[in-house]
């Protein structure tokens, strides 16, 4: 019997089946539906539902106040910063307040929801002579607080300075923000919260209210039960297992420590007495469970691959509900959600799919980063509108098969987010320059899911760590349980120093441990099979290394667990080598059909690998990003030199043209060094530490980090140098956006790129390609080996397919435009008569060779006018669009099996005989 089976059973046997005056409160809304569902089941015949509410509607009930949307919050806050500290702000602007403001709001909501003396705190903040007058502190707890405040004064620095001037008035900018939001009927949910449980003049709806499934309650939390309780209103339903809230002798006879999963559940009870009887079908099941299987995998996408088997294994897929596939990181879902077998007939996801993820929010972010959007940011923003709402405009008009409901729901959600903002810069609440701007709107997508239609209690259940409570199911598959992710995120940041928020019973890093350990023993406890998958490699931050809690239950439950590894292309990860062709049904074509946008890139890695074009493009599956603020790898490498060298020619050499004298002038100056290091760390802050632009401060750099910007200023130095050997020459443009439409069979596709520079030497324009790394491509012999899909791996062809592509597009908008020159407003018009235009190919390291040359060669003569190819080449360039669109032709994998090796997609290839 599951947990919910034994409350709707009680339920009805106390109170009958007229429920239409109790109030069933979860800690979320999902276990209402399966509750619910289980009352009918048991009832035999119609009866009066309870209201479901979670625990947070039920205070909100009983409010005026309405909680305010997070990024006004965090507005009103900045607000309040600037009004109490005054000249101590430091000029700081929302940007760079606003990682500080999620900090002081989730101190200030702890705070309020643990009801805690908010004065008292901050002044034993503030002060180490208030030490004295902590006098329920122990002396152990007095000197670790003295030995943190000796520590942190020891550091001279300004942003000790700033942090002590903020921990001064931390008190006020606390009041002042809660009267400033107050004001404006709305609040923080902490605030709404402890104005509900510290009101005596609450009128409760219902008769009775039965708490059902809760764990860690906070004081507002008590506060509302107890009322309720002594009013007879109450009643309490737990959800435990004896494993982990009963003390278990050792076999030599001493007292083993409680399990932490417990630790809230062993103090709630006495207060909060169960309703069910403590029956060990219910409550004594995790110490019977038998079948424990941990298995590691080298990548998320192998576990992602590995669902298909383990459904397969013991028939789970015939057990619908019954089987729960559980994701300790969620960013999983897209992968997971391909990999679900076709004979899954009814698949419901719980956790919704991020928006982050889709092809408008990435063609927002795209939008709003365009220079030629209003600086205004409300007219932005009401553009930004108008083209969401366009493609919405054209999904209602067109036939319904060609855009998918999570195409449409996405362009709602995204309308949605885009409206919230626009209302607040309209009231004036949201006052940001473009950068904040920015980093707002990624925060409000990271937070924003789309969620799966469909009947939520019926098939199999995919879902996040957090729906699984207070239900259980059979099988349980649990992905990428790894420390880190399972627990996850826990960490002291915090402006209250841990040992004061002992003091006071605020959340420390041991409570937020002990919830996620809850979390992780409850939703297998009453499982019949368990498979745990982590992943075993180490890279990055990631340490390759399982949970604590699996540890902990392979030396503590005393049950043998079998340890398996997952091997890509292995029976073991449910594969016999054999990728799958991806035929183009009716379902792909949707979203074929919804592809309008193609770089050179995509165009590459169909050449080579269709399959792997299919999970990108057409699927839309990104690769794992592994960059990270702080870490140079050749991505960031490569762009941190393509914006030095902008800045170089932009800042530090003349605009028109441009001659050995002036370079000469610049390498030779006393202060050359100086001027690049100077647009180095610009460049750094601006794409290492994702500074606003023009920022040339940003934080130590660590030792690689600096061997790094060395050799950046090295290959800046022999940038000059080859350059030198140009002049006289003019640098007509940087970094530049271009693109061209191709019409297939009736369809128009655009093709576009950014080309890192144009420059013009004598009568020839060259379309410059600067390549940083090692490798250069390999001669061609004609224009079919650009495309021939053997020569991107062993000749780097692909280099050829986008320098080629680059300067075609310029070269056809200059017959187009002829007569004026290309300049920053139109990059692809040219001067006087026709020029030449040339594809280059700049490999920095190999730059000083003797006889080098950057621009290509095919057949070994230099192409040195794209015209004289330009037919050819766009003749093979629609062949190879027209294979892409064309239904017939099939997604093939690559026949180089050496490919395989690096691709991220490598565990979706493979099918069983």
């Amino acid at each position: 019997m599951t947990f919910l089976q034994q409350v709707a059973k009680d339920i009805i046997g106390k109170y009958g089946h007229d429920l239409s005056d109790i109030a069933v409160v979860f800690p979320n809304k999902r276990a209402a539906l399966f509750l619910n569902k289980e009352l009918v089941r048991l009832s035999g015949r119609p009866l009066w539902s309870p209201a479901y509410i979670t625990i947070s509607e039920l205070f909100r009930q009983h409010s005026t106040l309405t909680v305010a949307d997070p990024i006004l919050t965090i507005c009103c806050l900045y607000r309040s910063f600037l009004k109490v500290m005054g000249d101590a702000a430091y000029g700081e602007t929302l940007d760079q307040f606003y990682g500080w403001g999620q900090l002081l709001l989730a101190d200030f909501d702890d705070l309020d929801k643990n009801m805690a003396d908010a004065d008292r705190v901050f002044s034993h903040v503030r002060s180490l002579e208030q030490l004295s007058d902590l006098s329920y502190l122990t002396d152990e707890q007095k000197a670790a607080l003295a030995r943190f405040f000796k520590d942190f004064d020891e550091q001279s620095t300004v942003l000790k300075t700033r942090f002590l001037s903020l921990w001064d008035h931390l008190d006020a900018i606390y009041h002042d923000f809660r009267d400033t939001m107050r004001q404006r009927g709305i609040a923080y949910e902490g605030m709404l919260y402890r104005d509900v449980a510290e009101n005596p003049q609450l009128n409760f709806r219902y008769r009775k209210y039965l708490f059902v499934g809760f764990n860690v309650i906070q004081q507002v939390e008590q506060t509302m039960f107890t009322r309720l309780k002594d009013e007879g209103r109450a009643a309490f339903y737990w959800d435990y297992d004896h494993y982990y809230t009963q003390q278990q002798p050792a076999t030599d006879g001493r007292r083993l420590t409680p399990n932490e999963a417990g630790v809230y559940i062993r103090q709630h009870l006495s207060r909060f007495p169960n309703e069910l009887p403590d029956l060990p079908a219910l409550y004594d099941r995790l110490s019977q469970l038998r079948d424990i299987t941990y298995v590691s995998a080298a990548t998320a996408t192998l576990q992602a691959h590995y669902v298909s088997t383990w459904l397969r294994e013991r028939n789970r897929i015939a057990d619908g509900s019954r089987t729960a596939i559980v994701m300790c990181d969620e960013s999983l879902l897209p992968t997971i959600i391909h990999c679900i077998p076709d004979d899954v007939e009814s698949v419901n996801v719980t956790t919704g799919f991020p928006l982050q993820q889709t092809r408008i929010a990435t063609e927002v972010i795209q939008r709003l980063s365009d220079k030629k959007l209003p600086k205004d940011n409300l007219q932005a923003v009401r553009l930004l509108k108008e083209m969401v709402k366009g493609h919405t405009d054209d999904a209602d008009d067109a036939d319904f098969s060609h855009f998918s409901i999570l195409h449409q729901e996405s362009l709602f959600r995204m309308y949605t987010l885009l409206n919230r903002l626009e209302t607040l810069i309209a009231s004036g609440d949201l006052q940001a320059d473009r950068n904040t701007l920015q980093r707002l709107l990624r925060q409000l997508l990271a937070s924003t899911s789309i969620p799966f239609h469909g009947e939520p209690a019926i098939g199999l259940q995919v879902m996040g760590v957090l729906e699984t409570r207070n239900l259980d199911f059979d099988h349980v598959l649990i992905l990428s349980c790894n420390e880190g992710n399972m627990p996850k995120g826990v960490n002291d940041a915090s402006f209250i120093p841990h040992i004061i928020r002992q003091a006071y019973g605020l959340t420390t890093i041991d409570n937020k441990v002990a919830v996620y350990s809850y979390y992780f023993h409850r939703m297998i406890q009453r499982a019949q099979d368990v498979t745990i998958l982590y992943s075993n490699a180490t890279e990055g931050v990631q340490t390759g290394e399982m949970s604590r809690f699996m540890t902990q239950l392979m030396v503590e439950l005393g049950q043998p667990i079998r340890r398996l590894t997952l091997q890509a292309g292995s029976d073991s990860a449910g594969s016999t080598g054999r990728p799958k062709v991806i035929n183009k049904d009716e379902s792909v074509m949707q979203r074929l059909q919804q592809l309008s946008y193609l770089t050179p890139t995509a165009l590459s890695n169909y050449l080579r690998c269709p399959l792997r074009f299919f999970y990108r493009y057409v699927c839309d599956i990104k690769e794992p990003d592994d960059s990270e603020d702080g870490k140079i790898d050749n991505r960031v490498f490569g762009n941190v030199f393509h914006r030095a060298a902008q800045l170089m020619y932009e800042q530090l050499l003349p605009h028109g043209e441009i001659t050995a004298d002036d370079i000469d002038r610049l390498l030779l100056r006393r202060q050359s060094a100086e001027l690049l290091q100077r647009i180095i760390s610009q460049a750094v802050a601006e794409e290492l530490f994702h500074l606003p632009e023009g920022t040339t401060q940003h934080p130590p750099l660590n030792g690689m980090q600096l061997i790094s910007t060395q050799v950046v200023e090295t290959y800046l130095r022999q940038l000059l140098r080859i350059d030198r050997e140009l002049t006289p020459f003019s640098v007509i443009c940087h970094e530049k956006d271009v693109s061209r439409s191709f019409t297939i069979n009736g369809r128009t596709i655009t093709l576009g790129g950014r080309i890192d520079r144009i420059d013009q030497v004598g009568d020839t324009l060259r379309i410059v390609d600067y390549k940083t790394g090692g490798s250069q491509q390999r001669p061609l012999q004609s224009l079919d080996e650009v495309f021939d899909p053997a020569n991107v791996r062993t000749k780097h062809s692909d280099y050829y397919l986008q320098a080629m592509f680059y300067s075609r597009i310029v070269q056809c908008a200059a017959l187009v435009n002829n007569g004026q020159r290309i300049t920053d407003h139109h990059p692809l018009t040219i001067n006087q008569q026709p020029l030449k235009v040339s594809p280059a190919l700049l490999f920095i390291q190999h730059a000083g060779q003797k006889d080098y040359s950057p621009v290509l060669s095919i057949g070994g003569q230099p192409v040195s006018d794209i015209a004289v190819c330009g037919d050819t080449f766009d003749d093979l360039l629609r062949q190879l669009l027209t294979e892409i669109l064309d239904p017939a032709t099939s997604f093939q994998p690559t026949s180089d099996q050496q490919r395989c090796l690096t691709c991220p997609y490598r565990a979706l290839c493979y099918i069983e005989d």
